[in-house]
């Protein structure tokens, strides 16, 4: 084991958020926000669901944690998500002082966070995020193939 049970517990609410993504037809990505041990806001993507380009799960899990502590800064916060961060998403991490990223898998055409560029970590901002892959990979690489098999057939 790599990691401490609890963050093996995060990414396993998040991998379920990606579950019903995949069955609502839309990318299997799923992300919770976690504030002192206990999961504050979560989400999955939307985007065909709301018609909107900016509806991904981290989007929507930063959102609703900032609802439930009532505040946007989410410096005390640590974001899992079963696919590594695109730039808004990073950049939206990075507005909300996330403290550590967990993603399951690497997204070597959008990610931000290690695969295209590395917003998280190149210290070029006021707020750094400390970044942390590999949990559950195989299972978020097996919902993203699932997906995208499905619609290849389409």
């Amino acid at each position: 084991m790599l990691f401490n049970e609890d963050i093996y517990k995060f990414m396993y609410a998040a991998l379920k958020e990606a579950e019903d993504a995949l069955t609502e037809d839309e990318v299997p990505v799923g992300a919770v926000v976690v504030h002192d041990n206990i999961i504050i806001g979560k989400g999955h993507n939307q985007v065909e669901k709301l018609r909107d380009a900016t509806a991904h799960a981290e989007m929507i899990a930063l959102t609703s944690a900032a609802n439930h502590l009532g505040n946007w800064r989410l410096n005390e916060c640590d974001l899992y998500v079963t696919l590594e961060p695109c730039i808004m998403c990073t950049g939206a991490a990075l507005s909300s002082r996330i403290k550590n990223i967990y993603f399951s898998t690497f997204d070597p055409k959008f990610g931000a966070c290690g695969s295209i560029y590395n917003l998280a970590e190149d210290g070029k901002y006021n707020h750094k995020i400390n970044l942390y892959s590999g949990i559950y990979s195989s299972e978020s690489e097996q919902l993203l193939k699932i997906f995208f098999e499905k619609k290849r057939k389409k």
